[in-house]
This record gives C-alpha cells, sequence and structure tokens, in this order.
C-alpha cells in the first residue's frame, strides 16, 4: 500500500529551524510545508515589496532555506511553503540564489501566483465586510494588500511539472498538505472521506510544534518532556485516507490524542463546516486513537463539498500606537507610576493631541534589583514599576507628539525615573470578504537549475 510521509516544517514565519532539519534528516519524509503566513504578514510584506520590488516573500525565507534546501535535495524530501507572500517569484529568484551559492543542481523551483485581487479592488466596492459593519469600497484609500485564499490547484500543477519546490502566495493553511496527498493519490471532490482526511491532517501540521506539544504544556496540568527539544509533527498517510501522526523518535514533545483535539479545534469556526477553498470539511466524526508511544491515528473527516465563494484577505493601514515606557524604583515607586501616568494623559490634552485610545500598565517586580533586595524593598508593597503607557492616533504626527512628552518625563516629574523608552508603531489591520471563485485563477512560473 502507497504511503506519503509529510512533515510540518514550521508553524508562523519566526518559527525553529532546527526541529525541521531533523524532520527532513530522521523523519523519512516525501514532502514537508512550511506554513509561514499569518494574516496580517502578507500586509507587511506588500509595504516592503512597495520599497524594493526584489522583496515582498517572508522575512525569514533566506535563512530557512539556507539551512533546508541541501539536506532536502540529498534526502528526496520536496518542500512546499507559502514563504512567498505577496511576491512569490522574487521567493524563487532569492531560493534559486542560494542554491546557485551552495552548488546545489537538478531542482525546479515553481512559483505560485493568482492570488492577489488588490488591483481589481474597485469590482468589491459593495461587498460587505465580514468583522465589522461597513464595504470594501469605504476603506479603499487605506487598503495595503488583497490576497484571496486559493486552493491546491497551483500546487498540484507544480507537482505534476516536476516541481522539488513551490512557493506560493495566500493559500489556505491545510492546502499545503492537501496538494500533494491529492497529487500523489489522484484524490478530487469525489473522494470526499479522503479530501476531508487530507484538511484534518494540514490543520494538525500547520501550527508546527503545537500539536506536539508545544502549546499543549502547562506546568502541573499538562506535563509535556523536553521542551528544549520540541519535534516537529510529521503524518503517515495510506490510499485508504486515514493517517497517524507522529514525530522522530528521540525528540521532545508528545504527540497524544489530547494534543490532537486541542490543535483540531483550533481556530476553526465552525467543526462541522470547516471552510477551505478545497472543500467545506466537517470534524465531528474524527475519532482519534493512540496506536503507541507518540503516535495517533486519526480517521473520520469528510468533505462537505465546496463553497461557491472564495475568502480574501485585506490588510489596511489601521493607525499609529505609541508605547512610552519608564522604570521607577525603591520606596512608593507605585505611587510615583501613578503619578507620572496621570500626568501623561492630561498632558496629552493640555498639548491637543488628538487620539482614539489610551492605556496605562503598572508592571514589575524584581527586573530593577533582583529577587532577594527586591523582596527586602517591597515589604508587601512594590519596590520596583515600570510605567506603560500606550496611545492610539490616527496619524504619525500626533504619535510623535505622544512619543515627544513621553521622553520629557525624566526631569519634569516625578523623582527617580529612569530606562525611559519610546516606540512608534504603524498598525495593520486585517478584515475579509468574499470574491466569487472565478475571480481567482492560479498561475505557475517555473525555474530550473
Amino acid at each position: 500500500m502507497k504511503k506519503i510521509r509529510i512533515g510540518g516544517g514550521a508553524g508562523f514565519a519566526g518559527d525553529r529551524v532546527d526541529p525541521a532539519i531533523t524532520l527532513i534528516e530522521q523523519g523519512g519524509l516525501d514532502y514537508i510545508i512550511f506554513e509561514c503566513l499569518a494574516e496580517r504578514t502578507i500586509g507587511l510584506a506588500r509595504q516592503e515589496m512597495l520599497k524594493d520590488p526584489s522583496k515582498g516573500y517572508s522575512r525569514l525565507l533566506e535563512y530557512r532555506l539556507a539551512q533546508v534546501l541541501k539536506p532536502a535535495k540529498e534526502h528526496g524530501v520536496k518542500i512546499i511553503t507559502n514563504m512567498g507572500a505577496v511576491n512569490p517569484q522574487a521567493a524563487v529568484a532569492k531560493a534559486v540564489e542560494i542554491a546557485r551559492e551552495q552548488g546545489i543542481t537538478g531542482l525546479k523551483f515553481a512559483a505560485v501566483t493568482g492570488d492577489s485581487v488588490y488591483e481589481t479592488l474597485s469590482r468589491y466596492g459593495d461587498e460587505p465586510i465580514l468583522e465589522f459593519e461597513g464595504k470594501v469600497g469605504q476603506w479603499t484609500d487605506r487598503i495595503v494588500s488583497a490576497n484571496a485564499y486559493m486552493g491546491a490547484e497551483g500546487i498540484i500543477e507544480a507537482l505534476k511539472n516536476g516541481a522539488d519546490v513551490v512557493i506560493t502566495g495566500r493559500v489556505s493553511d491545510p492546502t499545503l498538505t492537501l496538494a500533494p496527498l491529492c497529487y500523489e493519490y489522484g484524490w478530487t471532490l469525489d473522494n470526499p472521506e479522503q479530501l476531508g482526511q487530507c484538511v484534518l491532517a494540514g490543520h494538525l501540521l500547520e501550527c508546527g510544534g503545537q500539536v506536539t506539544g508545544g502549546y499543549y504544556a502547562d506546568p502541573g496540568y499538562k506535563e509535556v518532556p523536553d521542551l528544549d527539544n520540541l519535534g516537529f509533527p510529521l503524518v503517515e498517510f495510506d490510499e485508504t485516507g486515514r493517517f497517524t501522526l507522529t514525530k522522530v523518535e528521540g525528540t521532545g514533545g508528545l504527540v497524544s490524542v489530547d494534543t490532537c483535539k486541542e490543535q483540531m479545534l483550533y481556530e476553526i469556526h465552525n467543526p462541522a463546516a470547516y471552510l477551505t477553498p478545497d472543500c467545506i470539511a466537517d470534524f465531528t466524526g474524527v475519532r482519534f486513537t493512540q496506536d503507541g508511544e507518540n503516535r495517533v491515528s486519526a480517521w473520520g473527516a469528510v468533505s462537505r463539498g465546496l463553497t461557491e465563494k472564495l475568502k480574501v484577505n485585506v490588510c489596511y493601514r489601521d493607525s499609529f500606537i505609541t508605547d512610552c515606557e519608564i522604570s521607577y524604583g525603591g520606596c512608593n515607586a507605585l505611587e510615583r507610576a501613578r503619578l507620572a501616568g496621570e500626568m501623561f494623559l492630561k498632558r496629552l490634552d493640555r498639548l491637543g493631541v488628538e487620539y482614539n485610545e489610551t492605556r496605562v500598565d503598572y508592571i514589575g517586580y524584581n527586573s530593577l534589583y533582583r529577587d532577594r533586595l527586591a523582596q527586602q524593598l517591597s515589604d508587601g508593597r512594590w519596590g520596583e514599576i515600570r510605567l506603560h503607557v500606550a496611545v492610539r492616533t490616527d496619524d504619525r504626527e500626533n504619535a510623535v507628539k505622544v512619543s515627544n512628552e513621553g521622553d520629557s518625563i525624566y526631569t519634569n516629574g516625578p523623582t527617580g525615573g529612569g530606562g525611559a523608552t519610546m516606540r512608534i508603531s504603524e498598525i495593520i489591520s486585517v478584515f475579509s470578504f468574499f470574491v466569487p471563485r472565478s475571480a481567482v485563477q492560479p498561475h505557475v512560473s517555473y525555474t530550473e537549475i
């Protein structure tokens, strides 16, 4: 019986790389996926591309591929990833550059594009926004990026044409796993049980170490061994659609029925109708069985057909947040921090700063004096406090005014403040709307070395 093994090499853009290398070298894999594209990530990548057309891919693509391309080639493991963000073609160009620098040959790279609907936003001005009241056209001047969640078609085409490394933009997270399985077994919508199982497997793999105990761990309640050597997950499929989830022997972490249950329910709106571009997955009949140490078998997920529309992830310029912090230590530290916080907000009003929201926090216990001295100084009271004031504004001009005011606290009271820091962040927020399936067509381009 033909079996396919797929590893989950990353659960977010900044994830660790060493567990992925372990998977490639010791996991007996056919494929490894790197899921590195969160909702806001694509908007940040778009801003980067506007400054430099050769950028716009995941910030750690170069670092990650520099370490995994050679072992993947040596072990015959194909790579599928959404690290292309808004510029998969530039990502492929960088991947090719890395491969050539390392003397790697005999690889075919594919860039899957077609997810962007930014250029056609004018067609959807009257479409309602899913997360809050309003229509797409009301936000057009603030929109940074608009990308539909594509399905498996482009990846499958790339694999049929012999691609060893497939780099996409915005595709559904489970698609990274579903695509190679459908390619290997020839599964389509006529295989509802198998397709549902593919989505389940992809959903379990997509967050990396979460399903192997990372996000599950809670000391004294849910113990997980050797988190410092956490192994990332892999699934082994057979032709029936059943699969086993496990990890490389000797790595830390835990694969159990409970870790799988938690991950299955993570970030899905409705277990009976988990909407993906590849199918509407129904997880209500899923059963997990512990088949051995760190081995869980899964079955029972099914497909309920296709959605008529695809979801679009929109990133837009929302606001600016200015974070100001300063520490107060010793006797009366909390009272001084409170006075500084009250003064700060009054000063904003006095200066006529236009803001939408403020927050004041009092943080601290032992960062200034460490445990022993901190305990003596506090004597039931706070021995140190870090004042944190956050202010949201609509524009950078007012954000700078807030930052300048934070800097002025040093000598304008109260006494004993130190270690002041100011930071201005532009906030990119997200909303969603739907487009017809026909509005999104994948395109695949290739580069061979």
